[in-house]
């Protein structure tokens, strides 16, 4: 299980390692899943997710199932659980981290997997993937803009960077924290992690952030986000 958040490179990853089954297995039947695009859009359920591998699966050869953005398969643990049991391919998948280190997944395949969390790109790998020299000015772009590895083709000037970043942070927001925990108040949960991202350095008690947030020190109104 390939795990981290949404945009730190797990696609990228996912086809190096098709080409690194290739060089190993040349005679490999690789059955590759990109939940993203269209042509794999009646696939959305844990059993047809199955009668598509199994439609693909080759005998007398190493079979490789290799699916992006699993989490968009309901119940999909269910699937991975059957073809482990049978025994019928190596699986390697990616999904964000909302969904693939849910309790449902730990559960359902417990002992099964491997997970391989992905960052985003370190201080020295930020360096060397936009060609910098480690000098301050670098320290101070990398503290203000991160290593999301996009930002290669956006430019570490301009603020088309920036307007990426905060698409990539409401997307987190609004699908990874807000749908899955059905968050009401979407506003203040915005407001909130703009002032702990701003304030990163002081801890913080419940108590205390209710006060700070106006929240009349209602800490348990606070507690859910």
């Amino acid at each position: 299980m390939i795990t981290g958040q949404r945009r730190v490179g797990k696609s990228y990853i996912l086809l190096q390692l098709i080409d690194e089954i290739t060089l190993i297995h040349p005679d490999a039947n690789i059955i590759y899943i990109n939940l993203e695009i269209n042509e794999f859009e009646i696939i959305r359920t844990h059993t047809a997710l199955y009668q598509y591998v199994s439609s693909k699966l080759q005998e007398g050869v190493p079979n490789f199932l290799l699916v992006d953005e699993i989490q968009e398969v309901k119940s999909f643990e269910l699937c991975l659980r059957s073809l482990l049991a049978e025994s019928k391919c190596d699986i390697f998948c990616t999904g964000s981290n909302a969904h693939m280190l849910s309790g449902e997944l730990a559960t359902t395949l417990s002992g099964r997997y491997i997970q391989f969390p992905i960052y985003s790109l370190s201080y020295t790998e930020f360096l060397e993937f936009h060609k910098l020299s480690n000098v301050t000015e670098s320290l101070i772009q990398y503290l203000k803009l991160g290593g999301m590895p996009y930002l290669i083709h956006t430019g570490l000037e301009s603020e088309v960077a920036m307007e990426y970043l905060r698409n990539v942070n409401s997307t987190i927001l609004l699908k990874d924290v807000v749908a899955r925990e059905n968050i009401r108040n979407v506003s203040f949960l915005e407001n909130l992690t703009a002032f702990l991202a701003d304030n990163t350095i002081v801890f913080y008690h419940l108590s205390i952030l209710a006060n700070t947030s106006n929240r009349n020190n209602n800490w348990y109104l606070l507690k859910p986000y």
